[in-house]
């Protein structure tokens, strides 16, 4: 997914004429929606970008392809989404009640292949029903 003129403009603006320059930009990034060129653009501003919704929102659970992943490296569904984001270089902001997921999602401490690392990027297309457009998983 590319970035939108919108976003950077909205950065470019803010750092031209802000008296502080913003240090942390939170934006959507998770499998299937990777805004790489507004992630490359923070990187270069030096703004850490914080990901939310790494998981996009649970409805990418139930994907198949990452159910496969997650097999493959022995670890649970949410492990891989959230690790993509942190091998993007992002702050990755997984969402949860449950003290167990909180210490699972913690588990991150494995490295994604860069061949499975292009497949998060652009997973399968799936329908996700009423989670398939922003700002729950794009599907594009």
């Amino acid at each position: 997914m590319g970035v939108s003129n919108f976003e950077q403009r909205d950065l470019e603006n803010i750092l031209t004429t802000a008296t502080v320059t913003p240090h942390v930009n939170q934006l959507l990034v998770h499998a299937g929606n990777t805004p790489s060129e507004l992630l490359a653009y923070c990187e270069t501003k030096d703004i850490l970008v914080e990901a939310y919704s790494p998981i996009a929102h649970g409805a990418i659970l139930d994907n198949p392809d990452i159910k496969t992943m997650a097999a493959k490296y022995g670890v649970s569904v949410p492990q891989p989404c959230i690790r993509y984001t942190l091998q993007l270089g992002t702050v990755s902001l997984p969402k949860t009640a449950s003290p167990a997921h909180m210490c699972a999602n913690a588990e991150v401490g494995f490295t994604i292949s860069s061949a499975d690392m292009d497949a998060l990027r652009n997973p399968q297309a799936q329908d996700y029903g009423e989670h398939s457009v922003f700002p729950v998983y794009s599907g594009k």
